[in-house]
């Protein structure tokens, strides 16, 4: 039996589908998600989250998944020499994303926030079960988070019996078990400026993640704003990438070297993709793209390869 549900939930959209299972999985799947929003939202007042926010500078008692979520993030950070940061909400909220992504337009002016950054000094106690920011800084789950909960639909769904779970969580997806025609799971990838499929990506285990600037924009003509936040600078960035789409072993890992190679820039991103153990495609801001060497892999016979597009495309 194949079964699946599409649900908004963390200012996005959730499609998750099961194989060789019923319609208690997707429930649960929906019962998870609503339970990490509620728990990781920065728009939640009341959630973990926020109130780590509030008390920077004191320990904060947190769920298990919580904790978990901050231990990957930092591990990420570290992973990637911080091109990843979990501390940018300050520069998110100066950029203007104060608010859910939904109500922002492009009349949307920038912000104010006098958080910095410093994923360094974040403490973590498992024992306790508690993390503790540093005083001015604010903690943002944004995409890991994401890509972390695609993670822990696909882990929970497997555990109950499925046969095999696709969890993907605005666009970070992690696949399992099997697929419902059999053979890996068939993933497109989608031209960050035209809008439709120009590859295939077949995938057995593991996940995958776009970080774009094309998605996730606002404000005027003059002065477009987007969430891929430069620890380096402060200000979202511009490196001449359009996109990165990374294949990784889970979803947490895809998102946050996506996020750190789409900050990097063409040449240090695929060095980046190389030493983390990654794979994936980095497109530029011309709509060309540039493979990582072992991408060709998780593209066979049935799929386009991305090569012969290397000169498609272009900004809208």
């Amino acid at each position: 039996m194949q079964a699946e549900a599409r649900f908004p939930a963390m200012g996005t959209d959730v499609h998750v589908v099961v194989v060789g299972g019923s319609l208690d999985h997707l429930d649960k799947a929906r019962e998870l998600v609503d339970d990490l929003e509620r728990r990781w939202s920065r728009f939640r007042p009341a959630s973990e989250i926020s109130r780590l926010n509030e008390a920077a500078g004191r320990p904060v008692r947190v769920s298990a998944e919580t904790l978990a979520l901050v231990r990957l993030a930092l591990d990420g950070a570290r992973s990637t020499d911080g091109r990843f940061d979990p501390t940018v909400l300050g520069a998110v909220l100066r950029a203007g994303y104060d608010r859910s992504f939904e109500l922002l337009t492009d009349a949307s002016p920038n912000g104010h926030s006098g958080l910095g950054f410093g994923f360094e000094g974040i403490a973590v106690d498992e024992e306790h079960s508690t993390v503790t920011l540093p005083p001015g800084v604010g903690f943002d789950p944004g995409g890991i988070g994401k890509g972390y909960a695609a993670d822990l639909v696909v882990r929970e769904l497997m555990a109950r019996g499925a046969a095999g779970v696709c969890a993907n969580v605005g666009g970070d997806l992690r696949v399992e078990g099997d697929a419902p025609e059999g053979g890996p799971w068939t993933v497109a990838v989608q031209h960050p400026f035209r809008g439709k499929h120009v590859g295939l990506i077949g995938l057995r285990s593991g996940a995958v993640a776009t970080s774009s600037r094309v998605r996730r924009a606002w404000g005027p003509r003059n002065d477009r704003r987007h969430h891929l936040i430069d620890p380096a600078t402060g200000l979202p960035a511009r490196t001449g990438l359009a996109a990165a789409i990374v294949i990784a072993a889970e979803g947490w890992q895809a998102e946050v070297v996506a996020k750190a190679a789409f900050v990097a820039g063409l040449s240090e991103g695929l060095f980046l993709l190389a030493s983390t153990g990654t794979d994936g495609v980095l497109v530029d801001d011309r709509g060309a793209f540039y493979p990582s060497f072992g991408f060709d892999r998780f593209t066979g016979s049935s799929a386009t390869p991305l090569r012969a597009l290397a000169t498609a495309g272009g900004p809208r």
